[in-house]
Formats: structure tokens, C-alpha cells, sequence
């Protein structure tokens, strides 16, 4: 499903998701929190809590520390979060004019450290070189997966389009449910997701909820850089581990295939 903000996010937190609420399906509080300079947000809900900084500057106070973290645009590879376990609380400070945070909440009971996730203990590659005629290269940041965080309920990365490319491709899906929050630079871009059997339309703040089993390759249209999160709920004794591909693709990306007729 789409879930559309084209005016953009109020000053505090903007719920998207819910646990008990809308689209509880997800098995997540989503949401965007916005703050100018001065305005606080504290957060002590009893679930564990993934913050990322999309952009801005922002302080945030947890665990006796305080950390000082800034990211000019949500296209760098500064990116910074912090993923807090359900006995701890959170209080979030603006610095700068405008900041945004994507906000993850979800159950689990695990005990864990209070863990920061930045590009020094995470995994950013660039997928989709030497095949395809380059049609899906783009960048995936992924900081949290079973891997890099098995005490998490929580997987969450970024993806980054060159523009008129594709992410997703071959298609695949996965019984996890999954969200992806999108931007665009220029923000009037726009791009196309395959979800299921429906076409998708996608602009700058679109979130769309992916239930499991559905395929969502994707595509951003020319002359616009495409910024997804993804984010994926592991399943209780059913984590995220790889997706299914969708056999009839895969041909794709053999050695020699071959993507136009022959004369």
C-alpha cells in the first residue's frame, strides 16, 4: 500500500506504521520524526528502537552518553543510527533548522548492548555491475541484517538509484514484511515500483508497505536520484536470511545473455 506525505512531515514525530494501529500488519512503528533547533523528543516505549538520521543535525541522549550527529543529505554515505534494546530510553534533541530521523519500533525481548550502526560496521557495495548493461547498478548501504545485528528483530539499509535505473530486479519477494520510505533529489522526481501484480507510483516521501510473498522490483525515472530505506521485521524463529527470485527472470543475469535480437 502507498502512504503519501506529499507536503512533507510536521515539527515532532509523525506516526506511518503501527503496532496497534494502522497497517499493524508491518509488525512496526514507522515513522518520520521532524525537529528545528531546540525541540525535544523523548522516547521510553517498552520495544526495541532503530533511529536513523535522514539529514540535519541532531543530538541524542541514551545510555548516560550523548551523541552529536550530523548528515548533510540523505544521499551520503555519513549515514549514522542507533538501535536501542526495549529497557532503555531515547531523548532527541534538534541542533540545526531541519532535521529528520526515521523512527523503527518493534517487540523484542532480547537483551543487548546500546549498538551505533555508521558506515565504519556496516556494508555499502555497489550491486548490479556487469550485467544487465549496467541497467540495475546502484548503491546498498545495509546496517543492520541477521549478520551484522542477530540480536536485532530489525533489518534495515538504504538504497541509492543512479537515476533511471532499476533496484529489485530480478524480482523477488519474501515472507517478512517490509517498508519502504522514499526521496528524491530533485524532489519533484518520481519512480515506478512492480508490487504484486499492481504498478506502483512513487514520489518524494511515499512509504509503501510490502506484505510478504509480494515481488517489488523498482525504478526511478531519468534525471532523478531515487533514495529508498528499506526496513524488514524479522519473524519470530523466521529471520530475513535471502530473498526468493522469480525463476523466469533470472536469466538476466547469466554470463552472455543476451537483451536484444540479433539481426
Amino acid at each position: 500500500m502507498r502512504i503519501r506525505h506529499p507536503e512533507g512531515f510536521s515539527w515532532g514525530y509523525n506516526p506511518i506504521t503501527s503496532l496497534n494501529g494502522p497497517h499493524s500488519d508491518m509488525l512496526m512503528d514507522y515513522g518520520i520524526l521532524k525537529l528545528h533547533a531546540g525541540l525535544d523528543y523523548s522516547d521510553d516505549a517498552k520495544l526495541e528502537k532503530v533511529y536513523l538520521l535522514l539529514y540535519g543535525h541532531v543530538t541524542l541522549t541514551c545510555g548516560g552518553k550523548t551523541y552529536d550527529v550530523q548528515r548533510e543529505r540523505f544521499l551520503d554515505d555519513d549515514f549514522w543510527l542507533i538501535d536501542l534494546p526495549e529497557g532503555e530510553a531515547i531523548r532527541v534533541t534538534g541542533i540545526g533548522e531541519d532535521a529528520e530521523l526515521a523512527v523503527v519500533r518493534t517487540e523484542n525481548t532480547n537483551v543487548f548492548p546500546i549498538k551505533v550502526h555508521d558506515r565504519h560496521n556496516s556494508v555499502i557495495e555497489i550491486r548490479g555491475q556487469g550485467y544487465m548493461d549496467e541497467t540495475g547498478t546502484r548503491i546498498v548501504k545495509t546496517m543492520m541484517d541477521y549478520a551484522l545485528a542477530p540480536e536485532s528483530k530489525i533489518m534495515i539499509g538504504e538504497d541509492i538509484h543512479y537515476p533511471g535505473k532499476w533496484a529489485g530486479f530480478p524480482s523477488h519477494s519474501h515472507i517478512q514484511p517490509e517498508i519502504y520510505f522514499y526521496k528524491f533529489y530533485p524532489q519533484n522526481g518520481f519512480g515506478l515500483l512492480k508490487l504484486g501484480d499492481e504498478g506502483v507510483l512513487i514520489e518524494h516521501n511515499d512509504t509503501v508497505t510490502i506484505d510478504p510473498g509480494l515481488v517489488h522490483p523498482q525504478v526511478s525515472a531519468p534525471g532523478y536520484a531515487m533514495y529508498f530505506l528499506w526496513i524488514i521485521r524479522h519473524l519470530e524463529g523466521n529471520p530475513y536470511i535471502k530473498p526468493d527470485f522469480e525463476e523466469q527472470h533470472l536469466w538476466v543475469e547469466k554470463p552472455g545473455a543476451k537483451y536484444w535480437p540479433e539481426g
